[in-house]
């Protein structure tokens, strides 16, 4: 039987917000992760009571199917927690979070998940990402519409289509069984690290990182090292096959970890980015939009999709005007290159007698810079040795007069 010897989980709050809108559970046969949404608003009086009530589903089960249902009940039944807590405290309206939850069963793990908070499993030195985002930019990558790095810098990328909260009182929520196999090491995490840490770099440190509270420690500094505009959260879970279950004593982490409040002392506000943030990652020097949810309807959705559409466009319109005006740069260079090489003279052989070139000596692919501008009745053939040479490597002409006298020189040399 797998079990779970060895298991971590850290959450930090990152450099720019001013409160911890994530929650995570490990516990004995249940792991969570809950990414709040709603700012001010109560992400993370989200993430807390949706944590804190799936966390009630920690149990032995019988089988991987009564633990997905399990599992599946207990996010619908925080999602009801949610609805009732925005129903006595309006000011909480909008509130919402993500989950992924998994439950061990012997050798599987049941998986139920909303949102874009992911479940990885790094098996064999390769990591896979087991969860879905319920996201629009992942809608738009599903039907081929962008790419998956188009995805990681789209303007749209914090827009939720699926989350736990007030607004649907039968959320869509994806379940799963999956095996487990000894030497697996699975990733549970918020999107403060998805978001900013690369899967390669996620591939070093897992595979290079023996203990799992080492590795999560430092898949959490490497979000920090990249500005950690958001939160972040992060759950390993190692696999050996020892018997028994997990010793160690359920922790929550994050938001769940301190007691519910509603209330602010003070106005919550953002933390300024200091100047060494700045200078340390400038290409994140602000936090991202915050993650908001928008109902999963044809109508909204065919909006969204008309407006990608419209800024698809638009790029395509900017960089066909990029192109032209290259373009046209390249033709205009090479029209006033042109130009500078019929500005010189040299004098050389054309059909055995002397003559006046125009241009230069080179040529680009198959067409020449150099044209005869005036063949002379001098023959080559009359020229002394020393001045034949010379004729026959081309001379070249200060300009058109000085082209003149080095053929008035070489009519004199050959006697005529």
């Amino acid at each position: 039987m797998a079990t779970i010897p060895t298991t971590a989980a850290v959450s930090h709050v990152g450099k720019v917000r001013a409160s911890n809108q994530d929650s995570g559970y490990l516990g004995r046969n249940l792991f969570v992760v809950a990414d709040g949404m709603g700012g001010h608003a109560g992400g993370d009086v989200a993430s807390h009571i949706a944590a804190q009530r799936i966390a009630e589903a920690d149990q032995p089960y019988a089988s991987p199917e009564e633990a997905v249902t399990a599992l599946h009940e207990a996010l619908i039944a925080a999602n009801g927690l949610l609805a009732e807590t925005v129903f006595d405290h309006s000011e909480l309206t909008g509130m919402g979070t993500t989950v992924s939850a998994l439950a061990r069963v012997g050798d599987t793990f049941a998986l139920a998940h909303i949102g874009d908070s992911r479940v990885y499993r790094f098996r064999a030195g390769e990591l896979t990402q087991i969860t879905t985002d319920h996201t629009f930019v992942q809608r738009l990558v599903e039907s081929g519409r962008i790419t998956p790095e188009e995805a990681a810098v789209h303007p749209r990328r914090a827009v939720l289509m699926r989350v736990l909260g007030d607004v649907d009182a039968s959320p869509e929520i994806d379940t799963e069984i999956l095996d487990v196999r000894p030497g697996d090491r699975w990733m549970m995490c918020s999107d403060g690290l998805s978001g900013y840490v690369s899967e390669e770099k996620m591939t070093q440190v897992l595979g290079t990182i023996r203990t799992a509270q080492g590795a999560a420690d430092r898949l959490v500094k490497e979000s920090l090292d990249h500005g950690a505009p958001d939160n972040v959260t992060v759950l390993l879970i190692d696999i050996d096959d020892s018997a028994g279950a997990s010793g160690a004593e359920p922790v929550f982490v994050g938001s769940a970890s301190h007691p519910l409040t509603f209330g602010r002392d003070e106005e919550e506000v953002r933390r300024p980015i200091r100047l060494p943030t700045l200078l340390l990652h400038p290409l994140k020097p602000t936090p991202p939009d915050d993650a908001h949810f928008e109902p999963e309807s044809e109508g909204y959705l065919d909006e969204l999709i008309e407006e990608d559409r419209r800024r698809a466009i638009r790029r395509r319109i900017l960089w066909g005007v990029g192109v032209g005006l290259a373009a046209a740069a390249i033709v205009m260079a090479g029209w006033l290159g042109y130009r500078w090489t019929q500005m010189h003279y040299f004098v050389g052989v054309s059909d055995g007698n002397v003559a006046i070139f125009q241009g230069v000596q080179q040529s680009v692919g198959p067409i020449s810079l150099s044209s005869v501008y005036q063949t002379t009745s001098i023959s080559v053939g009359e020229l002394p040795a020393y001045q034949r040479d010379l004729v026959e490597a081309t001379i070249n002409a200060d300009s058109l007069r000085d082209a003149h006298q080095i053929v008035d020189r070489l009519s004199a040399a050959a006697g005529e």
